[in-house]
């Protein structure tokens, strides 16, 4: 596991944590490699009843830790550590429910495509700035994100990159619950406690029932998206793009 990911398994309940708050959460590939590593344990173990992810800090996640990204380059860019966690959570059979706040970036956002439940801070924001820096989106996104929003307003997130707040990822469906200011915590726990008092056999075969179908499809846009993606890395307007990122972060 990796250090910035936290694990705690207490009552049913395995508890993931984002545990970088320095560098506000943004991903390393260790973390990948750790996080893909729960939810792949989690599907073989009856006695977890639920899943819970967060981040610790002023943000749920930066998205990517680019230079970390960049500097890990395996012979198979289609089977790394991130393509492992999505395709854990995209046929994770065990409910998940996300509490966020802050920024959820790039894959801060796309994961909660994948989880049951997601209660947000009202000032959270998502944001998908996949092109600006000469990437493609992940995660089933360019699926998922249409089916949710429609094709319009997927185009102003993904082409645009556009942020948007609480309120309208609500109204699309990104996430099930806006928690009262201050109340995030409160509210989360309000829910796990109520999927936990609820028949534990019934909950998880329901949840399996609402994904039942679209999992082929999904992992399906997994594939084309991640060789799409392994693609651009090799780009020259990649390196430009990441050039021009961290000299705009070092005038920061």
């Amino acid at each position: 596991m990796s250090e910035h990911v936290r694990i705690e398994q207490d009552g049913g309940v395995l508890a993931i944590t984002l545990a970088r708050p320095e560098r506000r959460n943004a991903i390393t590939v260790a973390m990948y490699a750790g996080l893909a590593q729960a939810f792949e344990s989690a599907a073989n173990d009856d006695s977890i009843r639920l899943i819970t992810i967060r981040g610790e800090g002023q943000d749920f996640a930066a998205g990517n830790d680019l230079q970390d990204f960049l500097s890990v380059r395996p012979d198979d860019m289609t089977d790394i550590p991130v393509w492992r966690l999505l395709r854990a959570l995209a046929t994770c059979r065990t409910p998940v429910v996300a509490a966020v706040h802050g920024n959820c970036v790039g894959i801060g956002t796309t994961m909660l495509l994948h989880c049951d439940l997601v209660v947000a801070d009202p000032q959270t924001r998502f944001s998908l700035p996949f092109i600006d820096l000469a990437l493609v989106p992940e995660a089933a996104s360019t699926l998922l994100l249409p089916q949710l929003a429609g094709r319009r307003r997927s185009a102003r997130y993904l082409l645009l990159g556009e942020p948007f707040g609480a309120e309208e990822a609500l109204a699309i469906g990104l996430i099930s619950h806006v928690a009262p200011e201050g109340a995030l915590e409160g509210l989360t726990q309000k829910l796990v406690a109520s999927l936990l008092a609820k028949p534990a056999e019934a909950l998880r075969e329901t949840q399996r029932l609402l994904r039942h179908g679209a999992s082929d499809a999904i992992l399906e846009r997994m594939e084309l998206e991640s060789r799409s993606f392994a693609e651009r890395l090799e780009s020259d307007e990649l390196k430009e793009a990441i050039a021009s990122f961290f000299a705009a972060r070092a005038k920061a």
